[in-house]
């Protein structure tokens, strides 16, 4: 069956037998392990994406900007 077949005939479920096969399809791949150097290519990408060349704030720079972001968001 194809992926398209299979979503029209998921859309005729009632949604109390949709939901019980979200649960399965969780289920399932709850089961199926991550490989490492999938996990470990990621974690490499992420890293990249903290790089700067900008010195880390201090607490008192993070705190000034949460501030100032709150004033912001409820003034």
């Amino acid at each position: 069956m194809l992926l398209q077949e299979l979503k029209e005939q998921v859309f005729k479920l009632p949604p109390s037998d949709r939901l019980a096969l979200v649960s399965a399809i969780i289920e399932s791949l709850q089961d199926t392990p991550i490989s490492e150097p999938e996990r470990s290519s990621a974690i490499r990408r992420m890293r990249g994406l903290l790089k700067t060349d900008q010195p880390a704030l201090t607490d008192e720079e993070v705190a000034a900007m949460l501030e100032e972001r709150r004033l912001d968001k409820y003034l």
